[in-house]
């Protein structure tokens, strides 16, 4: 049932005691002071609907934990290890001297509660009251994209391995798959989650070994194919469909009838990494930087430093790209309500047709550094240097040669090509220069030729985005201890996320000069 904050003085009080060694100022300090109007205990009633059994602990009390937790990133073991031997833990917690803690399960059943509930995030939410009505926000008309890659809590795996691990759970969750199993799946030992002893610097047995578990796994997806199952099994089936046709392919001479396959000289769009985590994605923050993990998307307000907004998605996958889900975080913001005219800040990953477009749809100025422009011959011509008439639906070269653009916005040139005393500046395909416009190439077009041409546009990008890589910075924790992730899932890890971004704000609010007053909060 809800436990309930104590109203009085408790026998050894701990910020009776030594409250005063706690830094003023502090988030242990406001904690201490304030946790009771930062987390009521009517904040948390829906989560235990049952009045009778044992009071769990204050709600004020675990979202302290959680907010400090968060903010060293301490697992649930060290949290209470802090909370039973650490005074400020205890002063920010208001907990007596002698208190002995808890069991570190109890913060699991609290966070699963909270995700599972119709408000997760009310911590960040009861953060962004106070930010409210504080009135730091108040005017400001810029808000900062940026997005930052966390590594996943689990190991990547081989298509073995996941083949053999998404077998086994199918034969644990799904019901009579045991059976069909074990009658006729015989190319590994169900009972050993290890890879079967092979000669693996030989090719036919490795070929031989993937050819016989792609089988095995077709041979139970079409067994249930058709059967009604609950959720869990449906997601156990689905993921042993999913595993056993992204990396593998037919087999040389082989159509794919006939039961032969080969590790696929692919890498699958998208491809799940692990099927203990099948949400983790391999991550392209840059060409040469590669992870296994998430991204977590940021909105930052530049001139305080303070997080509006923040999501965790798959790495991949065109609905978790940086402009799509950048755009949805200002979509969000309910400070934003009443900016008309708001200035959004990014680098090139936001830069997109399709961001830029509806940013100026609704209303707001994007100050976002283009990509740059790769010509197809070192030194030569863009896509730039091309003339484009949308109306006629022409394009130009820049040798005046004109050519139509066809259905799928894409102009050659070729023959036109031949002579041309630009070509060595053009291209140096055979068939002559063809080009591919974006859908919003005009837009994009616009955008490259004001930011060079618009000196106040660049000063303002550079003006402001040391306080976004800063806040990042804040986000990432001292020498980045905070990219590797403690939970498996994009819903775990972004509540994580957000209630981590609510201390960081308590912190910057505090450095900004956060008081209590008895009309609310305010800034000194």
């Amino acid at each position: 049932m809800q436990g309930r904050s104590e109203s009085g003085p408790q026998l050894w009080d701990t910020a009776a005691l030594v409250g005063h060694l706690v830094p003023a100022g502090s988030v242990y300090a406001l904690l201490a002071e304030h946790r009771d109007v930062l987390f009521p205990d009517g904040m948390f009633t829906d989560l235990f609907p049952s009045g009778r059994g044992r009071p769990s602990l204050p709600g004020a009390v675990i979202a302290s934990v959680l907010v400090l937790q968060t903010l060293q990133d301490y697992s649930d073991p060290e949290a209470v290890q802090a909370v039973r031997c650490d005074l400020r833990w205890k002063v920010a917690c208001g907990l007596p001297i002698d208190h002995a803690g808890f069991h570190p399960t109890t913060l699991t059943v609290w966070r699963q509660r909270l995700r599972a509930s119709g408000r997760p995030d009310r911590i960040f939410d009861a953060v962004r009251q106070v930010v409210a009505q504080t009135g730091v926000l108040k005017g400001k008309t810029r808000r900062a994209l940026d997005s930052v890659v966390f590594d996943d809590a689990v190991a990547t795996q081989d298509t073995i391995t996941q083949l053999i691990a998404a077998m086994r759970r199918v034969r644990r969750e799904v019901p009579g798959a045991a059976v069909v199993i074990a009658e006729r799946c015989h190319s590994h030992d169900w009972d050993d989650p290890g890879k079967p002893r092979i000669v693996w610097d030989d090719k036919s047995a490795r070929d031989a070994l993937v050819s016989a578990l792609v089988n095995d796994a077709l041979i139970v997806v079409d067994a249930f194919t058709g059967t009604k199952l609950d959720e869990s099994a449906e997601q156990a089936l689905a993921l042993l469909a999913l595993v056993a046709g992204q990396d593998v392919e037919p087999a040389d001479g082989s159509d794919g009838t006939d039961g032969r396959w080969r590790i696929a000289r692919r890498v699958a769009p998208e491809r799940v990494i692990s099927v203990v985590d099948p949400q983790a994605r391999h991550v392209h923050k840059t060409v040469h930087h590669r992870q296994d993990g998430f991204k977590g998307h940021v909105a930052v307000e530049p001139d305080t430093g303070l997080f509006t907004g923040a999501d965790l998605t798959e790495a991949a996958g065109t609905d978790n790209h940086e402009a799509v889900v950048g755009l949805n975080l200002l979509a969000h913001d309910p400070d934003l309500s009443s900016v008309e005219d708001l200035e959004v800040l990014g680098d090139t990953a936001y830069g997109t047709g399709e961001a830029r477009a509806g940013l100026t749809a609704a209303g707001h100025t994007p100050i976002i550094k283009p990509a740059p422009l790769r010509p197809a011959v070192e030194g030569g011509f863009t896509i730039d240097d091309f003339t484009v008439d949308e109306l006629a639906g022409t394009v130009t070269c820049p040798n005046g040669l004109i050519r139509r653009l066809t259905a799928k916005r894409t102009a050659t040139f070729g023959a036109g090509c031949r002579g041309c005393p630009l070509r060595q500046r053009c291209t140096t395909a055979k068939d002559g220069r063809s080009i591919s416009l974006h859908p919003h190439d005009q837009v994009l077009r616009a955008a490259r030729a004001r930011w060079a041409s618009n000196q106040h546009l660049r000063d303002t990008y550079r003006r402001h985005r040391p306080m976004v890589e800063r806040s990042i910075a804040w986000l990432i924790g001292p020498k980045g201890r905070c990219r590797k992730l403690r939970y498996r899932g994009t819903a775990a890890n972004a509540w994580w996320l957000r209630t981590r971004i609510a201390g960081l704000n308590l912190r910057r609010l505090l450095n900004l000069g956060l008081t209590r007053q008895p009309t609310g909060w305010a800034l000194a």
